[in-house]
């Protein structure tokens, strides 16, 4: 194994926060702190922590689109290991949820014979389940980036939860940074319309990103989603909209009849 390595971690949702005592401590012990987060707070956090720590924020140039810009990071973290440094790139959330970086990076560098890691950090399903009162493990629950759902024709199972990330940035994967199409919510609803009625209310929720404030819960029929206030961090939760049925031959087989 070369002397170059790299570990990716999370520091949560909210500014500083949520950011374990693991993660506290790679970062102001690596020789390379590379960061992306969402608020200047957690960036001047980690700056103070490793004085030597730089944003990846650069990247993310007008007229970029996203996938140059994750290309371009994933190339910078393998330049560092391959000069032998003991790099730590800390994400916002959980980096190993909906993060091409973190995995793509990870696999690439493992390839090469370096060693790669993962530190958990608290994403923004963790929040949600806290926020909305839910218990996705009672009920189940799907979640699937919103583009990639509407896309591969995904279809729910209306008796547990569903869950739809970045619904606010639908079809600019490969787009410029732009504001959001004006269909873009309107071809999901209109598609979540064949398997929830009308009326069903579903759930606009964002997280709160400082300590003290409230996350958004907005509340509505599913047929008004179109004309919702959404963000590039805007998540969409749909409660289920049937009961499940009991199977009773499986139910005397375990003994719970």
């Amino acid at each position: 194994m070369t002397s170059g390595s790299l570990v990716i971690a999370g520091t949560g949702i909210k500014m500083v926060g949520h950011i374990t005592l693991e993660t506290r401590t790679l970062i102001a012990r690596s020789e390379r702190v590379l960061y992306l987060v969402s608020d200047p707070g957690t960036a001047a956090w980690i700056r103070r922590l490793n004085g030597g720590a730089e944003s990846l924020e650069r990247y993310f140039a007008d007229g970029q689109t996203r996938w140059d810009a994750y290309q371009r990071i994933i190339e910078v973290l393998m330049e560092e290991v391959r000069a032998g440094r003991q790099v730590c790139a800390a994400f916002y959330g959980h980096p190993g949820i909906f993060s091409h970086v973190s995995h793509e990076a990870i696999w690439r560098i493992r390839a090469e014979g370096f060693a790669a890691t993962m530190l958990p950090g608290i994403s923004a399903e963790d929040c949600l389940i806290c926020d909305l009162g839910v218990d996705t493990g009672a009920i189940g629950y799907q979640c699937f980036e919103a583009t990639y759902f509407l896309l591969h024709r995904r279809r729910p199972d209306i008796a547990s939860a569903l869950i739809l990330w970045q619904i606010g940035v639908i079809g600019q994967f490969h787009r410029q940074f732009v504001g959001l199409p004006a269909d873009g919510l309107a071809i999901l609803t209109r598609e979540l319309r064949h398997s929830y009625p009308a009326q069903h209310e579903v759930i606009v929720y964002e997280a709160a990103n400082f300590p003290g404030c409230d996350p958004v819960v907005a509340k509505m029929p599913l047929q008004d989603l179109p004309r919702c206030a959404v963000t590039r961090i805007s998540t969409l939760y749909v409660p289920p909209a049937r009961t499940v049925e009991r199977d009773p031959d499986v139910a005397r087989e375990l003994g719970l009849d």
